[in-house]
């Protein structure tokens, strides 16, 4: 049964928003921990490419999935919401609030409303199915799905490798559709929610994204990404800030296509991260500045907003 005691405040936004920095200062005055859930953070070898915040970025308050796993662990959507309801089961012993925040709306959905029981996949099709991706690009696998589940083919994000992946490994090892093991209800949690949105207007939005990238390049992206070649072929790699780097240390282009790459493919990675949240009609959306508002509506009972432009 929901307890409205207990409340955990979900943090959402695009890449490069600021929901670090905002989720420390809410974890400081309202007592909170955080959990994160950025499905690329988990990744003990994954930093700088992450934009993982930093012990001293952290503020001295505790988060939860960070470093948590090896990028040679299979860990998913199903995985994390498990993970993250047994560590608000241990922190509602001692207090009624909480923070979820992150960037992969998957991960976020699955904690909210529950995942589908999909089928154990076997390490084979994996790696059968990132060998053709790593060979002969996404389009061969767009069109795989395609034709084994048109329903999730028309509605997933064509963009995103990992979730194409993903979908055809379960339509592979069931030989079912994806789309068949999709859940139509929500689970029930003991505890509300109060969604949190941030939002920039684009223009400052984008120049954060470029100055982020700029400075990650700065820290030694490119030599965090030589020394994890060896595991290229992992799903937790195959993603943007690392797939540009390995064509970069193959040959594919030059630094400075590279470079126009990452910041690129970043703002478009941001503007699909801001299509999924404004789905939510739960979701009261905030300017990172108006922490003031953003605390009196966390005060109140959370009503429902559409993001602005």
């Amino acid at each position: 049964m929901n307890d409205p005691t207990k409340n955990l405040i979900v943090v959402v936004g695009p890449t490069a928003v600021g929901k670090t920095d905002l989720c420390v200062r809410l974890a400081k005055q309202l007592g909170a921990e955080i959990i994160s859930a950025d499905a690329r953070q988990f990744f003990r070898e994954m930093n700088i490419g992450t934009a993982k915040p930093s012990l001293e970025e952290r503020g001295g308050v505790s988060h939860h999935l960070i470093n948590s796993h090896s990028i040679v662990d299979s860990y998913n959507a199903g995985d994390f919401e498990r993970d993250a309801l047994q560590i608000l089961e241990q922190l509602y012993k001692h207090t009624n609030v909480a923070i979820v925040t992150g960037g992969s709306g998957l991960y976020i959905k699955a904690l909210c409303e529950g995942m589908d029981e999909m089928p154990e996949i076997e390490e084979s099709i994996r790696e059968q199915l990132n060998t053709i991706y790593m060979n002969e690009g996404l389009p061969v696998l767009l069109s795989q799905l395609d034709q084994l589940d048109p329903e999730y083919a028309a509605s997933v994000d064509r963009a995103n490798p990992q979730r194409i992946i993903r979908a055809l490994e379960v339509c592979l090892a069931s030989g079912k559709p994806y789309s068949s093991f999709r859940k139509k209800s929500k689970a029930i949690r003991p505890f509300r929610f109060t969604k949190i949105g941030l939002q920039r207007n684009r223009e400052e939005l984008y120049a954060r994204i470029d100055a982020r990238m700029d400075a990650m390049l700065a820290e030694g992206l490119v030599e965090e990404v030589k020394r994890l070649q060896p595991y290229r072929m992992q799903n937790a790699l195959q993603t943007v800030g690392y797939t540009e780097v390995f064509d970069f240390l193959d040959g594919k282009y030059d630094e400075t296509e590279m470079i126009r790459l990452l910041k690129r493919n970043s703002r478009r990675y941001a503007k699909r991260q801001i299509t999924w949240f404004s789905r939510d009609p739960e979701i009261r959306w905030f300017h990172p500045s108006d922490y003031t508002q953003i605390i009196a509506y966390i005060q109140q009972e959370p009503g429902a907003m559409k993001p602005g432009t």
